[in-house]
Formats: C-alpha cells, sequence, structure tokens
C-alpha cells in the first residue's frame, strides 16, 4: 500500500467551504480512481491547516491520480486554499483500518 500526504493552509473563515468541497466533490472524484482505498483529511481550524491523507493499493495508481486528477482537485480547492499544496509520499507499514503489517526483509 501508498500513501500521499497532502499539507495545505487554508485561507481564514474557509473552513466549512472546504469540507463542503471535500465531501461532495473531491471524495466522490477520489472513489472513482483505481486503486483508491481510504481519504483521511484533518483540520486545524484555530491554525487554518488541513492534512489529507490518502491510501492507494499501488504506488503506481497514487501516481497516476498524481498526475491526471490532482491538478482537477487543486482547482476544486484554490478558492480556499491559501499557497499551494505541499505531497509527500510514503509507504505503508502498518495500518489498523486495513490490516497492514511491514514487510520484513532480511
Amino acid at each position: 500500500m501508498f500513501a500521499r500526504f497532502v499539507s495545505m493552509r487554508l485561507k481564514s473563515g474557509n473552513l466549512t467551504e472546504f469540507n463542503r468541497i471535500l465531501e461532495k466533490e473531491v471524495i466522490p472524484l477520489l472513489q472513482r480512481q483505481k486503486g483508491f482505498r481510504e481519504e483521511v483529511v484533518l483540520t486545524n481550524p484555530s491554525a487554518a491547516e488541513a492534512v489529507g491523507i490518502s491510501i492507494w493499493e499501488q504506488k503506481e495508481n497514487a501516481e497516476s491520480y498524481d498526475r491526471q486528477k490532482f491538478p482537477e482537485v487543486q482547482q476544486l480547492l484554490a478558492k480556499v486554499l491559501d499557497g499551494t499544496p505541499q505531497v509527500k509520499t510514503y509507504e505503508v507499514s502498518h495500518s489498523t483500518v486495513h490490516k497492514i503489517a511491514a514487510h520484513v526483509t532480511a
């Protein structure tokens, strides 16, 4: 499994609209992507910050989404974001949601 970690700064007073766009537009788009498994969004209203963590079956699925659909997501969120989202990628070594254990190599 593979994860994309996206950190975002929100424009002041836009948390409600951010959540509406996620629920109505971004999450449904993600759910249509090959290999998509889960999205977790964390928000800090007092600091106008948000983090999105998406879980993918394979690295290739996440990379395809990044190339083909993430620019569309950025456009959907542009009016509520302050600046450009920062993206990092990770291999998932453990998850209680998907019962993932790290692969042990000798």
